[in-house]
C-alpha cells in the first residue's frame, strides 16, 4: 500500500466502528439519499474528524499526532479552552482529499488532586508512549491501535467522580480513542441544503436532536465558519464488575465554510477547498465539545 491507500484504510476503519456506535450517522445519511441530497454516502465531503486525549506525559496530543504526521498531516493552529482545561491543535492533510483532523487533550495537572489520581491510576498502566512502538507503515496495526483499550475498564464509581468535575475526562476514560465525531461539509451539498440553516431544518424535520449550547448554529467572528452538531448518542456502557450505566458516546457535526472574499467571483462549479475559509474557531469548538455533556444529552 502507498501512503494514501494506507491512510484510506485507517480512516475507513475509524468510520466503520464510528457508524456502528452512532445510529444518527446512518439515519442522517439514509435520509439524505432518500431526499435526493446525495446519491450515495461517498458524495459527502468529510470536513474533519476529532479525537479526545488525556494530557499526561506518555499520551495526549504529542503521542497521537505522530500517527497523522507520519501520513503527511501538518500541525496548524493551537487552541486553549481555559474553562474546560483543554488544549487542541488542528492538522491539515497533505492530500486535500482527506479530512482535517482536530486533536484535543485534557490538562490533567489543572484538575483537583483527587481527580488527577483517578485519571493517572488508569493512564499509568501505559508505561511509555505506545505510538513509539507502533509500526506506522502498517495500516492494520494502526487501525488496531486506534481501537485498543490502552488501560483497564474503569469502575462506574470512578467514571461518576470524573463526570462531576470534568465531563471530558469521563468521556475519555471510558471511550479512549474512539472517534469523537466526523463532520459533513454542508457547503459542498446541492442548493437548498448547502447552508447550515437549511441543513439544520432538514435534520430537525427527520427528528435529529441538535446541540443548542450557544444556539443551534455556532458562528465565527468573521462569519465564515458556521458549525452545528447532534447531541451525542447515549450508549449503555459496561464498567468493571459488570456494572452498567447509560453514558455519552459520539456525535455528528456539520460545518459550513464561507467562500473567501478574494474568490467570491468564482462560479460554484469552480470553487475548491482552498477557496473556502480554513481552520477552526475556539468559540465554536468550545460549544461543540458540549455535545457529549449531560446538559445536552439530557435535552427533552
Amino acid at each position: 500500500m502507498n501512503n494514501n491507500d494506507s491512510l484510506k484504510f485507517i480512516l475507513k476503519g475509524l468510520m466503520n466502528r464510528y457508524r456502528d456506535r452512532v445510529p444518527d450517522v446512518n439515519k442522517i445519511l439514509n435520509a439524505m439519499v432518500s431526499e435526493g441530497i446525495i446519491t450515495n454516502f461517498d458524495d459527502i465531503v468529510n470536513d474533519h474528524i476529532a479525537f479526545r486525549t488525556m494530557g499526561v506525559p506518555q499520551l495526549g496530543i504529542k503521542s497521537l499526532e505522530k500517527i497523522f504526521l507520519h501520513y503527511g498531516y501538518q500541525r496548524k493552529d493551537a487552541y486553549d479552552f481555559e474553562e474546560k482545561k483543554l488544549n487542541a491543535f488542528w492538522y491539515e492533510p497533505e492530500n486535500k482529499y482527506f479530512p482535517r483532523i482536530f486533536i484535543s487533550e485534557l490538562r490533567v495537572n489543572d484538575l483537583p488532586d483527587d481527580i488527577q489520581k483517578i485519571i493517572t491510576s488508569y493512564t499509568d498502566e501505559v508505561k511509555s508512549d505506545p505510538v513509539d512502538s507502533l509500526n506506522l507503515d502498517d495500516p492494520k496495526a494502526v487501525d488496531e491501535f486506534l481501537h485498543s483499550s490502552l488501560w483497564r475498564l474503569p469502575t462506574k464509581s470512578d467514571y461518576e467522580k470524573l463526570l462531576a468535575v470534568s465531563e471530558y475526562a469521563a468521556w475519555v476514560i471510558y471511550n479512549r480513542y474512539y472517534l469523537n465525531h466526523y463532520t459533513i461539509s454542508v457547503h459542498r451539498l446541492k442548493a437548498g441544503y448547502n447552508t447550515l440553516e437549511e441543513f439544520n431544518n432538514f435534520l430537525l424535520n427527520i427528528g435529529v436532536k441538535l446541540n443548542n449550547s450557544g444556539g443551534l448554529i455556532k458562528k465565527s467572528p468573521d462569519g465564515l465558519l458556521l458549525q452545528s452538531s447532534t447531541v451525542a448518542e447515549l450508549v449503555e456502557a459496561e464498567f468493571e464488575n459488570g456494572e452498567k450505566k447509560i453514558i455519552s458516546g459520539s456525535y455528528v457535526e456539520f460545518a459550513e465554510r464561507g467562500i473567501l472574499p478574494e474568490f467570491a467571483h468564482l462560479p460554484a462549479s469552480e470553487r475548491k477547498r482552498e477557496h473556502f475559509r480554513e481552520g477552526f474557531e475556539a468559540g465554536n469548538a468550545d460549544k461543540i465539545f458540549e455535545s457529549t455533556f449531560t446538559s445536552q444529552t439530557g435535552q427533552k
